[in-house]
């Protein structure tokens, strides 16, 4: 989550947030989002096409 975009989806997190929403809403939201971030930047080119796992489970 280092890419200059960080601060504008923080941003767009927290609006996106009811009324009515408490701190913890919004950590938890902001951590969902940090976790997200994370997992793509690892699968990077270590993911598999759909159509091949269909072809895996075909076999």
């Amino acid at each position: 989550m280092e890419t200059p975009q960080v601060k504008s989806d923080i941003v767009r997190v927290i609006q996106d947030l009811p009324e009515d929403a408490t701190v913890e809403d919004a950590m938890e939201r902001l951590y969902f989002l940090a976790k997200v971030e994370r997992g793509l930047e690892q699968s990077e080119g270590e993911t598999i096409s759909h159509e091949e796992i269909k072809a895996r489970f075909l076999k």
